[in-house]
């Protein structure tokens, strides 16, 4: 066997193991983070619950996930109780009740607003993905773009016809850490990216980037997005097309 057909050889299953690789490994990291959520849940609920209602109790093997059933269950039904009068009666009396402890009232309160506000629909928590020149000109940063809300801080910063908007410019690999700012309006790029393409971009450090489509405008002002390309055989000609063409000779 030549040298030749040897590194032949070599090269396919250095290509197969990686293939393998890519496949395999997002499967395994998801199912074992899937699988630690399921037990950390597990171990929380299932002290809990009675022996008799526990199938761990009567089987010779652990039931994996019970919990987490549970768990759902419970917090969907007391989102049922809460949404009726006697339920919402008993949460403002906790929450009057918690309002007068000290520490826990700061707490609490912060929480309930941040969780209201990223789960419920009441307002969006990041409308657009940006770039802000940052740490300094010529290097840009990718931002998370907040609605535009009147605050304190727009009140006393304010140029006219410049406001100021909150961003969120997260940190790689983790966009859950990051840096609030406060910038200008004129200072930050908008771009077409959705916010999930934005997240995938911070996690994979740039390797992981959102396809770019070419967009066009036609002579009547509407946009094309998508990939150019020819048309087909026997297709008609398109109005755009023949409107510039018409407009581009000379008049005789």
């Amino acid at each position: 066997m030549s040298d030749a057909l040897k590194t032949s050889g070599m090269t396919r299953l250095r290509n197969y193991f990686l293939t393998g690789f890519i496949v395999c490994a997002p499967l395994a990291i998801t199912a074992y983070i899937a699988w630690s959520l399921i037990g950390w849940v597990d171990s929380w609920v299932k002290p809990y619950i009675p022996a008799r209602y526990n199938p761990d109790t009567y089987l010779p093997f652990p039931v994996p996930g019970f919990g987490l059933i549970v768990a759902l269950v419970l917090i969907t039904l007391i989102g049922f109780l809460t949404a009726n009068i006697v339920g919402r009666a008993i949460v403002n009396f906790g929450e009057r009740l918690l309002g007068r402890m000290p520490l826990v009232r700061g707490i609490y309160g912060s929480l309930k607003q941040i969780f209201e506000t990223v789960l419920s629909n009441k307002g969006d928590l990041f409308r657009q993905v940006g770039l802000v020149e940052y740490p300094r000109k010529g290097v840009w940063s990718l931002v998370f773009v907040a609605s535009e809300k009147e605050t304190e801080i727009n009140q006393k910063l304010d140029q006219e016809g410049d406001p100021l908007i909150a961003v969120f410019m997260p940190c790689t690999p983790n966009p859950t850490t990051g840096f609030l700012m406060y910038v200008l309006k004129s200072e930050i790029v908008p771009l077409d990216m959705t916010i999930e393409d934005g997240a995938k971009l911070i996690v994979s450090a740039g390797m992981v980037a959102p396809e770019v489509k070419t967009k066009l405008v036609t002579l009547n002002g509407e946009r094309i997005e998508g990939p150019l390309a020819n048309p087909p055989l026997g297709a008609g000609p398109q109005p755009a097309r023949s409107k510039r063409t018409a407009s581009s000779r000379p008049n005789r």
